[in-house]
């Protein structure tokens, strides 16, 4: 089980995002926005994020899959009224009690505001966010000059991932940075 506190100086990773309330109990539908849902079986207390950025460990009573979300129930969140309340919240976890990958993977967060390089060290921009396609994902990439670039996450195009330099290179085959 968890024993995440709240007062940990760890960073957040957001595990769910509650989009309305189920039933007249107080429980609460969320969006997954992991890729191992199965986590939630360790997990006893989140952070409940509210989208002004204030923060209030919650304690996970119950919770079940449904139709490709999460319905949860949290400790103390009795009614209806009081799940409505925790509407738009991200539900977190430390990122310290984040599931390990395996070589070579890594987690959407740790690209995003990577710079973006040539092979030849020229600046391209910096990564936004990850587009999920169902297929190859692809970087979004903000240019100096404000343009958005589209690049898929293949290694024939990505040759190098420093995520401890917050650093990725491409080799983009002729005429892509031009597509997008």
């Amino acid at each position: 089980m968890s024993s995440f506190d709240g007062d940990t100086q760890d960073s957040l990773i957001s595990v769910a995002r509650a989009v309305r309330t189920r039933g007249l109990k107080g429980e609460i539908v969320a969006d997954l926005l992991t890729d191992y849902p199965d986590r939630f079986d360790d997990v006893d207390k989140m952070v409940a994020l509210s989208p002004t950025g204030e923060r209030k460990v919650v304690e996970l009573e119950s919770f079940f899959f449904q139709n490709g979300r999460i319905v949860m129930k949290i400790a103390g969140c009795d009614t209806i009224e009081a799940a409505s309340e925790f509407t738009g919240f991200h539900f977190c976890v430390a990122e310290s009690e984040r599931v390990p990958l395996a070589e070579g993977e890594y987690y959407d967060f740790e690209l995003e505001a990577c710079s973006v390089q040539l092979a030849n060290g020229e600046n391209v921009g910096r990564v936004q966010r990850i587009l999920k396609t169902g297929g190859v994902e692809i970087l979004v990439i903000a240019t100096p000059s404000g343009a958005e670039l589209l690049v898929p996450l293949a290694e024939s195009i990505v040759i190098e991932i420093d995520i401890a330099g917050k650093r990725i290179v491409i080799d983009p085959p002729e005429g892509l940075l031009e597509l997008s």
